[in-house]
């Protein structure tokens, strides 16, 4: 009998497919490649939201598990796709170097807020107010991710590349049966997916559609990630992330001129230096109205789990959320009140 179906090979099922594999449970995925936010996420880790300087949920706690969970998933895929890196906040006036000094003074953000602002030139992008610095940021390159593992459950024989079929869920005593396999649990990790799923499908997943762009800029040479109108990651060999549009209403994961037309408009704000095109991205993240994830067993059938909502910070609350889900089911541990699906009282389930 296995321990763990898995629906969905995103950041959020790998993040429990190998938080269960730690201890000692056995897993099997399905993916049927119809969501793309994994794959087309930033991958940053941030600790700050920038905008209007206020602290991640959870930041420290994140962090600090995200490192070791993904160093112990590098080693085990034999495979480089952390990394720590720095990121600069493009600061446009003395007005906003006042913001930044006072933000780095707020309990909860000194740590993660450099006091000595960043003086140093690029000539590609102009800088008289200089940057202020992020700590304990970095990216996960997220399409090596799920490239390495997807072929590590492949040579594994832990993957199932075909939909998943709810209807063919049939309830027993302590366990379920899918298609003649025997499972302890289900975890859905479907993202934006959840929305045509009879269990969980009721939970208020928005879904925001996110554009973005890899370019090649020969004349770039960046060695932090820059964060102003759009934020610049490097990925090396000359290539850039930059990213990313924000759409509540366009539900598909097809590339729009309009994205195109925006990210290339606030990257030559950005960008002082000529640059190619080199593939145009598009997903729907799983996002929720309260900004929090979607955490948490199902009232009625206790087989069935959910672990949805990462939103934009993916790579930074995935581990985390899934060992707080692992611990709920296997030590019956309670949630964080915040991410528990529990929050939403007038479900009807």
């Amino acid at each position: 009998m296995i321990d763990y179906l898995i629906v969905g090979c995103g950041l959020a099922g790998i993040a429990f497919g190998e938080t269960a594999s730690q201890h000692n449970k056995s897993i099997l995925f399905f993916e049927n490649n119809s969501q793309r936010s994994s794959k087309v996420a930033g991958g940053l880790y941030n600790p700050v939201i920038l905008k209007r300087y206020s602290g991640v949920w959870r930041a420290q706690e994140q962090l600090d598990l995200l490192q070791s969970f993904y160093r112990n998933l590098e080693a085990k895929l034999n495979t480089r796709f952390n990394f720590k890196t720095p990121v600069y906040r493009k600061l446009f006036s003395v007005e906003e170097q006042n913001d930044w000094f006072l933000a780095t003074d707020r309990v909860g953000l000194s740590p993660f807020l450099s006091s000595k602002l960043v003086s140093k030139k690029y000539k590609a992008i102009d800088s008289p107010y200089n940057f202020g610095e992020v700590l304990q940021s970095g990216y996960v390159d997220t399409d090596v991710l799920l490239s390495s593992y997807r072929n590590y459950l492949k040579e594994n024989n832990l993957l199932q590349e075909d939909t998943f079929e709810y209807s063919a869920i049939g309830f027993k005593e302590n366990h379920i049966q899918y298609k003649g396999i025997e499972a302890r649990n289900i975890v859905f990790a479907e993202g934006y997916g959840m929305v045509g799923n009879p269990y969980f499908g009721q939970l208020p997943l928005k879904g925001t559609k996110g554009e973005l762009l890899i370019i090649k800029a020969k004349d770039l040479d960046l060695d932090a990630i820059i964060k102003a109108s759009v934020f610049v990651l490097p990925l090396g060999n000359d290539l850039y992330k930059v990213g990313a549009t924000y759409s509540w209403e366009d539900k598909t994961n097809l590339p729009t001129e309009e994205g195109k037309k925006e990210l290339l408009e606030k990257s030559k704000e950005v960008l002082q230096c000529d640059f190619e095109i080199v593939e145009h991205l598009a997903g729907i993240r799983p996002t929720v109205a309260d900004r929090k994830p979607l955490v948490g067993t199902h009232p009625k059938y206790r087989n069935l789990h959910v672990l949805n909502g990462l939103g934009t910070r993916g790579v930074m609350i995935g581990p985390d959320m899934a060992k707080q889900l692992f611990e709920s089911i296997e030590m019956e541990k309670p949630i964080d009140s915040s991410a528990d699906i529990m929050r939403f009282k007038k479900i009807k389930w």
